[in-house]
């Protein structure tokens, strides 16, 4: 069919929906929290000056064709694998805590210091260029090895762990275990649906699932023997979690703080603007406790049913597209998402540790917000990019 046949590229206006109601919660909640938290500054402007130049980011990344998006995925990964080992380099090399190109925050030297963009986070972006690394790796090996057998599906496991290992580590030792545990959910997710055989998978996970429910035992039982091996501010979150009562003054302030904050709001909330209970970061990190207290249990409910349905939107994209390297595109965003929502709601319940995980696009943030609306305008490109000749065959297509 000629060029005259084309069709008007097709926009996902659902996940638009879902990310306009998202911003909407987005703003209302952290309006209210700086109110009741008496911040000096305007995070609501903040978040609206984010979401505006993150929907341009996503824009221009719905606009590349997944040709374009292969072609720019080795050096996008290797730039911000390169600027993640620049800030180990000024650790290493001692530089002040408040020096002004990399400050130390939080225990952590993770952000860049921008004149007039702000605190920019490598790692937040990172896990985008990690997850079209890891779908072209996979494509790529797909092609490669028609005729696959357990020695090629072994290799593409070493190709995918090396490609997610490098950042992993360099993020690890910042230190910043939580968002390197979200590299570890993208690794995962892309090997889980790669193809690769069972007779692998089963070993593999298998040993993951005793390992993590190992260091889960020992972490509840004899959490002692972590502190070898784990950041004095990482021991402390463990024990704090696993008894923040007793550390209510100390480790276990935010813990205690969240869950009064939550278990207060009961069904219906309190009302907008009439949180009561101090929370540090409640616009940001903490933001979920500020929507379980203002707005209760339907209030919580309504946002997780939201990201559900993101979820449940970006699957769907994934599994409708024709072009392997979206659907492994696709499962990486999902794993991201999925596990940043988990991590986040489950440590201001006390069913995960606190670690520095936003909520995403709820909770304040320049980097984090910007890099995940780049992702989802990855996905976006998915459906936009889709049946260009409206006649075509499949071949075409």
């Amino acid at each position: 069919m000629t060029s005259s046949k084309k069709a008007i590229p097709k926009i996902d206006y659902g996940i638009i929906l879902t990310l306009m109601l998202m911003a909407l919660v987005s703003l209302i909640t952290i309006y209210s929290a700086q109110k009741t938290g008496q911040y000096v500054n305007n995070f609501v402007t903040g978040q609206i000056k984010w979401y505006v130049i993150g929907a341009i980011a996503a824009y221009v990344m719905m606009r590349l064709d997944s040709d374009q998006l292969k072609k720019i995925s080795w050096y996008a990964y290797g730039l911000c694998a390169l600027s993640l080992f620049g800030l180990l380099a000024i650790d290493a090399l001692n530089f002040p805590k408040k020096f002004f190109l990399a400050p130390e925050r939080n225990g952590a030297r993770s952000w860049y210091a921008i004149p007039g963009a702000g605190l920019i986070q490598p790692a937040e972006f990172m896990k985008i260029f990690l997850i079209m690394a890891l779908a072209k790796v996979t494509s790529g090996h797909q092609v490669k090895f028609v005729h696959k057998s357990l020695k090629s599906d072994f290799w593409l496991l070493v190709k995918l762990s090396v490609v997610a290992g490098v950042p992993a580590l360099l993020i690890l030792k910042q230190p910043d275990l939580g968002t390197a545990l979200v590299f570890v959910a993208i690794l995962l997710a892309v090997i889980l649906v790669s193809g690769i055989t069972w007779k692998i998978l089963v070993p593999l996970f298998a040993v993951c699932g005793v390992v993590g429910s190992a260091l889960l035992y020992i972490a509840v039982y004899y959490h002692e023997l972590l502190q070898g091996i784990l950041e004095p501010h990482q021991y402390k979150r463990i024990y704090s979690w696993l008894d923040p009562y007793n550390f209510r003054t100390d480790e276990g302030y935010q813990l205690v703080n969240a869950l009064q904050s939550i278990g207060s709001g009961m069904t219906s909330g309190k009302g907008f603007f009439k949180g009561e209970v101090y929370m540090p970061e409640s616009h940001s990190d903490f933001i979920f406790t500020t929507i379980g207290e203002e707005f209760g249990f339907i209030g919580a409910s309504i946002v997780i049913s939201l990201f559900f349905l993101l979820i449940y939107q970006i699957t769907k994209t994934g599994l409708d597209t024709k072009n392997p390297f979206y659907s492994y595109i696709c499962a990486g965003v999902v794993a991201m998402i999925a596990f940043h929502v988990f991590q986040n709601i489950g440590m201001t319940i006390g069913l995960m540790p606190i670690t520095g995980i936003p909520l995403p696009f709820i909770s304040y943030g320049g980097s984090g917000l910007l890099a995940n609306m780049m992702v989802i305008g990855i996905v976006l490109s998915v459906r936009y990019h889709y049946k260009r000749y409206m006649f075509a065959s499949e071949d075409e297509e």
